[in-house]
């Protein structure tokens, strides 16, 4: 602990104290296909990703809750009375949902203060926002006794993002940060939480996250009004067809009943979802087979899709992914997350990262103005306390 670089800030914001400081960790994830089926009850295929979100705590004397970070120059002290509003329209709310969900389970946790220091892309689509809840639930789970098991804190961070800041999002992003394993990627069926975790052998493959540095932000996107046509979408379905969720219905089914929806918006919201669906069990069987070709086919499959059907992404991402596959080594590419802006993920071979980098970072700045950064990622494991 005393070699950890984030020590000495702590104290510059917070003071010494006889009080143990403890370090807990939650990483980000990239979904590497799969995206806007979660909320659905579909399938998706995240994996942990090498970046991600420190959290140094200390419990306090009295009952005040200091929250600061690296990243942001805000910081709070808060009394009991003022946890369970918002707090302007920032960072600290993904900690307050997290906290209110531990009261609301009769589990008290004020009088701490903790510092956060995350290398995610904010707003890149690589759930830093649920890696901060992750590592929030986790901590208190663990400072303050709460006695919750791992899936029910993953809930408690959903709730947070979902009740208290506001985004309608499904469960995969938690459940992917906490239950993460080291060079796996998992299935995971987000209607019965069944989870598959697949070794990520990609033999002379990298997985390149590229962010665009169109920022995003689901809150103020079109994410919530996505979420509530894939609902619109599932209620005019389920009146030809015995289902509970859109991901459900098969692609036969989907083209039989194509005239039960209410507008071509709201059918190609379903047919993205549906086929996107089956594009995971695809994919994992083809990387079970070490068939990465067919993968990288899959890739550029959902990210059309996403275009085209679920009209999430942008012109400068379609540019992106153009750029991307144009260049040597590439053969699969996609954005990934929320839409909207943010980031794509690229199957490059590892003779060419630095050449897709040069190359692929030049024409994007030539051909949209902005500089894109790049991530060369392995997977990594899940939620954790750092106790070296």
């Amino acid at each position: 602990m005393n070699n950890n670089p984030l020590l000495q800030p702590f104290i510059e914001r917070f003071a010494e104290s006889d009080q143990e400081i403890r370090v807990f960790y939650a990483p980000g994830r990239v979904n590497l296909i799969g995206d806007h089926t979660d909320h659905c009850g579909g399938l998706v295929f995240p994996c942990a990703i090498d970046r991600g979100t420190t959290m140094l705590i200390r419990k306090r004397s009295d009952n005040v809750v200091k929250l600061a970070s690296m990243n942001f120059e805000l910081m709070a002290s808060l009394a009991p009375d003022e946890l369970e509003h918002k707090y302007g329209d920032n960072w600290i709310n993904y900690v307050l949902g997290v906290i209110s969900q531990f009261r609301q389970k009769g589990v008290e946790t004020t009088g701490f203060e903790c510092l956060f220091s995350g290398d995610i892309p904010n707003g890149g689509g690589l759930s830093s926002s649920a890696s901060l809840e992750v590592v929030t639930a986790f901590s208190l789970n663990q400072m303050f006794n709460g006695g919750f098991g791992e899936v029910e804190l993953v809930k408690m961070a959903l709730a947070a993002e979902n009740d208290f800041v506001g985004v309608n999002c499904g469960i995969m992003d938690q459940y992917a940060i906490a239950m993460a394993q080291k060079d796996h990627a998992m299935m995971l069926d987000c209607n019965t939480l069944e989870c598959t975790q697949t070794p990520l052998k990609l033999d002379g493959y990298t997985i390149v996250i590229v962010n665009s540095n169109q920022r995003r932000d689901l809150v103020d996107s079109k994410y919530n009004e996505r979420f509530e046509e894939c609902q619109q979408a599932t209620r005019e379905i389920k009146q030809q067809l015995d289902v509970q969720q859109l991901a459900e219905v098969t692609i036969d089914q989907l083209n039989e009943h194509m005239n039960v929806f209410s507008s071509e918006s709201i059918a190609k919201r379903a047919k993205h979802v549906i086929t996107e669906h089956n594009r995971v069990r695809d994919a994992v069987a083809a990387l079970n087979k070490n068939d990465l070709d067919t993968l990288g086919r899959l890739m550029i499959e959902s990210h059309k899709s996403m275009s085209e059907d679920f009209e999430a992404s942008t012109d400068i991402i379609d540019t992106l992914i153009d750029i991307s596959l144009d260049t040597p080594g590439v053969i699969g590419a996609r954005m990934t997350g929320g839409g909207f802006g943010g980031c794509t993920v690229t199957l490059v071979a590892d003779s060419q990262v630095t050449n897709f980098i040069e190359s692929v970072g030049r024409s994007y700045r030539e051909s949209c103005g902005l500089t894109a950064d790049f991530y060369p990622t392995k997977s990594d494991n899940g939620m954790r306390e750092i106790t070296a």
